[in-house]
């Protein structure tokens, strides 16, 4: 039961004839949970901004909209408080009812949408070349969290893998394979082996362009610091603005020199890694043209040659292996997973299209999309006749308005893509698919302790792999723990230590990620997000198995249990504030798909698990004092394991009977 769409329904009615019709449904969005259980359960808060729309006393329309509003069958009788905010306050026959029917529903009283939709997410998509990093962590878990919401609230989803296996990358390894690889470590672990020869290609050629760029770092760094001077030299001249301006001015050039001397010192580290490296500088030396050899190779793959398209076949079956190692380890799903070179032979056709309607023409050689209020086209191929990640992504786009007629397609990609998906969307549209919302889903940066992108002490991006072990490992250690302090004796075998820590592990490092609004930077902290208090998964799982340990020590018979025809009992105010959360459920699950952001569920989950630690604090369920009670108190247990086994499925993560 959605409680607070069903109040927003009954505000809207009421607000009919009182507020302007244009405004009636923002004002009826402003129905909120209270923020203090002792003034209601839920607040309205559509009666200050309407009487200053309508300049009349704010009391004066609160008392006229509760005489309008028809809440009987729902609430006690609303309480007007302070200049205007309206008190609800759930009647408890209502919450038993809605408990009572939860309890015999797989759903948990969560109705499927009435307005299905079909929605094509697009999540993870990583370069099959190399390994999947931790940058992949946030698209892959946010992705599968907004998927499976959609699906469980009814609308048909796809989920679609939108794999890199078909770029420079590939240049980078067929290179690297031709020139520097070795046979026996390609033998015994391919993966490893091409994994090394992109790194050293990817070196080799960022070397090359780093060496390149440096005099021109130089140069503007020389244009700087004669600026600096020149914003030195200025005298204050007794004018407030004007010496506002100038200090802003010397502020700035200090910066941007500041700036300049730190990229210089970076870039110089980088050109030395390779100068002071003997085998490195070997190579550097043998190989001076390897960054147009790169794309020369890229170019025969993407033309059909018949070596180098032999060379991707090999290389792709490993590569796809251990991604599918990593997903499985997730417990994440696909429908669909096409690469970019599934759309390799339709490229041409984007381009010609685009071209016939008149929707792109060539500039400087290149054809380009103008597109109404964009400073820089989006380029579709290039003077050399190569097409770009843009040409795919409109292939791709193509394919799935004619595959699956969505009606929404969300990209869940990092934001500094935004750029792209702006452009990317604008030319879909004026292509003529614009019976489709398009929406770029992005999200932040995991950042170490420094405040920078989380990497290892040598500077490598962090492997999800080594995130993933390192992760259980410490769960483990957790749980061995936790398992050897129990007052009658450890519990749990080996077998089963590493089982719950392969859950706990994982479940904590998706939940650390998912519990952060999307949009912004986290720092990513073991010690935190394993933490068996606070907003952790781990928390999460510790009251799921708390639950299940009643159960065990009571006996209690599930099945039974859920065909009680005995109403639930709210005689405590924890009872009460107990039932009101696990009310919530679908309204949190709402929430999580109007901008489709996940962390509003691990909000849910996390106060649901905290009301019920107050309830289990206060409530005793065992050892309550009548059995009518006792049954009671069990339903709300069932219910509380229920909803947090459920919403955590919800992102992802799975729940272990004993912890």
């Amino acid at each position: 039961m959605n409680v607070r769409s069903t109040l927003r329904d009954r505000l809207a009615a009421a607000l009919e004839g009182l507020a302007p019709a244009a405004d009636v449904a923002a004002l009826s969005e402003l129905v909120v949970p209270s923020g203090d259980p002792k003034f209601g359960d839920y607040q309205i808060n559509a009666v200050m901004p309407l009487a200053k729309s309508l300049k009349r006393p704010p009391r004066e329309v609160a008392q006229e909209l509760v005489a309008k509003l028809r809440l009987d069958d729902l609430t006690e009788a609303p309480e007007i408080a302070g200049p205007g905010f309206i008190n609800l306050r759930l009647r408890n026959a209502n919450l038993v009812a809605a408990l009572t029917a939860a309890l015999g529903d797989e759903r948990l009283g969560v109705a499927a949408t009435a307005q299905p939709k079909r929605y094509v997410v697009d999540f993870s998509a990583p370069n099959v070349a190399k390994p999947m990093h931790v940058g992949h962590i946030r698209s892959t878990v946010i992705g599968d969290s907004i998927y499976r919401t959609l699906k469980f609230l009814g609308h048909t989803v796809v989920g679609d893998n939108h794999i890199g296996d078909w770029g420079t990358q590939f240049g980078m390894i067929i290179y690297g394979y031709k020139h520097f690889r070795c046979d026996a470590e390609y033998k015994q672990n391919p993966l490893a082996e091409l994994s090394r020869l992109y790194r050293l290609v990817n070196q080799l050629v960022d070397y090359f362009d780093t060496r390149e760029q440096l005099p021109k770092l130089e140069q503007r760094l020389k244009e700087a610091e004669a600026a600096l001077e020149r914003a030195r030299a200025v005298a204050p001249t007794g004018d407030k603005n004007a010496d506002k301006k100038a200090a802003q001015a010397l502020k700035k050039a200090e910066s941007d020199v500041g700036n300049l001397r730190g990229e210089i010192v970076g870039t110089n580290v980088k050109l030395a890694q390779v100068a002071e490296n003997e085998t490195l500088a070997k190579y550097a030396i043998e190989h001076p043209q390897i960054g147009s050899a790169v794309l020369a190779e890229t170019a025969k793959l993407h033309s059909g040659d018949a070596e180098n398209l032999r060379l991707w076949k090999e290389f792709m079956p490993p590569c796809l292996t251990a991604l599918q190692e990593t997903y499985d380890r997730l417990h994440v799903t696909f429908d669909e997973s096409l690469g970019e070179s599934f759309y390799h032979d339709q490229l041409a056709a984007v381009a010609e299209e685009f071209q016939a309607k008149g929707l792109a023409r060539e500039s400087d050689g290149a054809l380009c999309v103008f597109l109404p209020g964009q400073e820089t086209p989006m380029i579709i191929r290039k003077k050399d006749g190569a097409f770009l990640y843009a040409t795919t992504d409109l292939a791709t786009i193509r394919y799935r308005i004619e595959r699956w007629n969505p009606e929404a397609m969300l990209y869940v990609v990092d934001h500094r893509q935004s750029l792209h998906f702006e452009h990317l969307f604008a030319a879909a549209k004026l292509a003529g698919y614009d019976q489709c919302d398009f929406r770029h889903i992005s999200f932040g940066t995991v950042l170490g302790r420094d405040g920078k992108p989380y990497k290892t002490r040598s500077g490598d991006t962090v492997g999800l792999k080594g995130l993933l072990d390192e992760a259980v490992e410490r769960a483990l250690k957790i749980v061995s723990e936790n398992d050897d302090r129990k007052p009658d004796g450890a519990e749990l075998d080996e077998a089963r230590r590493k089982q719950i820590a392969e859950i706990v592990g994982i479940g904590a490092l998706k939940y650390a990620d998912l519990s952060q609004n999307r949009t912004s930077d986290y720092e990513f902290s073991y010690d935190k997000m394993l933490a068996t208090t606070g907003h952790t998964a781990t928390y999460m799982q510790y009251a799921y198995a708390r639950v299940r340990s009643i159960f065990r020590r009571g006996e209690v018979d599930v099945d039974a249990l859920r065909k009680q025809t005995a109403p639930i009992v709210l005689e405590s105010p924890a009872e009460r504030a107990l039932a009101v959360a696990l009310l919530r459920f679908e309204e949190a699950l709402e929430l999580a798909t109007v901008d489709f952001r996940p962390n509003l569920l691990t909000t849910y989950v996390f106060d649901l698990a905290n009301a019920y630690s107050t309830f289990f604090d206060q409530c005793p369920v065992l050892k309550a004092p009548t059995p009518e009670l006792r049954t009671s108190r069990l339903m709300l247990c069932d219910l509380t394991a229920r909803t947090i086994k459920q919403g955590l499925a919800l992102l992802g993560i799975d729940v272990v009977e004993q912890m």
